[in-house]
């Protein structure tokens, strides 16, 4: 069989599988297991099985990952997003379109301190939702902002996506981390501006609301609510770019803090502790289970040539780095409507990456555009996760069919955000350049 028809079956078995409701993590498991045993020999299989997941998991790199979950699931017991919701609506409220904008800030703060998307639009789907068809947003536009304002935490770390990439690819986490700052905050500036200009075109969208309003003193007061996230993001952001420890230490250190700032709001009473490790342990495997099946799946297309085929054709097909921009971002936007965001980082990345080598791209500049692609994947129906878990949170007030109609504005957003930090790279690098150490 030739190596092109074992990358056609492969990935048609992979949606037959998932169409069947096998999760992800075993479907690619399975098929780079059999793989192996039909193309090479059942020792080979059983070589690759036993030695792959140890050396996945007994990465001591990997420990960041739940540590940064540990984060944000606290950071939500805690009422971090309450307070957090609660500042943006006092200083944002009064203006038209006020709860939009609440909801974008509010979850880019809150990416500061939770690494996953899907929190991050549960979160706010059930805090900000109700208020908003309340106050009579428009329930289609709102919860596609919600969900959309939910991607900021794949951009702004700490962010599970980074981890993702940077232990496949093997780029500096603590590089791109910082990297993803200054594009995060441009996305939410972006979405700001959008939000303005459209409510002035469509004042039915956001009818401007009669909420009480605060003098600046008050305003000024209500930033001391926010005090623990702003102690985090000294901690771990400032740990950092500073060099005093490295991300996985920054890991630690973060959910350390928010440990004891829940505990100070908190203290020993209910079961938030045992509730968080339980939710970040759960999110870990999961996310562990779709690296060990992808890579799995990976080092099987590898051994059979597939992934080297690949390379050679898009290599002969694109002849710049914008074109292999372009393509990875089409590659995208197609992935995202059929599978989650980890299965496609540990599927594509051993062939692209090699790719994004050979044309000498900045790996933390590709990052942060890999990133972006990612965000962008979560809005994208119907498997946006973002978008299935926002609409999910909301239950029986908003439909899919609303959602999706929702997302799409924010969807011409992220686009123009993605142009722009294409047409001005150091937007993505100046930042991880002045880190101290480098």
């Amino acid at each position: 069989m030739t190596t092109e028809w074992i990358g056609i079956i492969s990935v048609i078995l992979l949606f037959l599988l998932l169409c069947f409701g096998i999760p992800v993590g075993v479907s690619l498991g399975l098929i780079g297991f059999f793989g192996l045993f039909l193309t090479s020999s059942l020792e080979t299989a059983f070589a690759v099985v036993q030695t792959l997941p140890y050396s996945v998991v007994g990465n001591y790199s990997w420990a960041v990952l739940p540590l940064f979950v540990f984060m944000g699931t606290i950071a939500g017991s805690c009422g971090m997003t309450d307070d957090l919701f609660n500042v943006a609506k006092i200083w944002l409220g009064r203006l038209r379109g006020g709860l939009y904008l609440t909801v974008t800030w509010g979850s880019a703060a809150f990416g500061a301190v939770s690494g996953s998307t899907v929190v991050n639009a549960v979160v706010f789907t059930r805090l900000a939702l109700p208020q908003m068809l309340q106050q009579g947003y428009s329930k289609s536009l709102s919860i596609g902002c919600i969900a959309s304002a939910g991607t900021f935490a794949a951009m702004i770390p700490p962010s599970l996506t980074m981890v993702i990439y940077c232990m496949i690819t093997e780029v500096s986490l603590g590089r791109l981390m910082i990297a993803g700052i200054i594009p995060g905050l441009l996305t939410a500036i972006n979405y700001s501006l959008f939000i303005l200009i459209f409510v002035r075109l469509k004042p039915s969208l956001a009818p401007k609301l009669a909420l009480e309003d605060y003098s600046m003193k008050e305003k000024l007061a209500s930033l001391g609510r926010a005090w623990g996230i702003v102690i985090i993001i000294i901690l771990v952001f400032g740990g950092i770019w500073g060099g005093f420890f490295a991300p996985s230490a920054a890991g630690a250190i973060g959910a350390f803090g928010v440990f004891i700032i829940a505990l100070f709001k908190l203290g020993l009473k209910g079961n938030w502790i045992i509730e968080g490790l339980k939710s970040s342990a759960a999110v870990a495997c999961i996310i562990f289970t779709i690296l060990i099946g992808g890579l799995l799946f990976s080092r099987f297309l590898a051994l059979q040539g597939v992934i080297s085929q690949c390379v050679e054709f898009i290599t002969s097909s694109i002849t710049s780095g914008l074109g292999l921009i372009v393509f990875f971002t089409l590659l995208y936007l197609v992935l995202g409507c059929l599978i989650d965001t980890a299965s496609i980082m540990v599927i594509t990345l051993p062939f692209l990456f090699p790719l994004v080598q050979g044309y000498q791209i900045d790996p933390i500049l590709f990052g942060i555009l890999f990133v972006k692609m990612i965000e962008i994947s979560t809005l994208t129906p119907p498997v946006g996760l973002n978008l299935f878990a926002a609409v999910s949170a909301a239950g029986k007030d908003v439909s899919m069919k609303q959602g999706t109609k929702g997302v799409l504005p924010f969807l011409g957003v992220e686009a123009l955000t993605m142009v722009e930090l294409i047409m001005f790279p150091q937007l993505s690098l100046w930042l991880p350049n002045t880190m101290m150490g480098q």
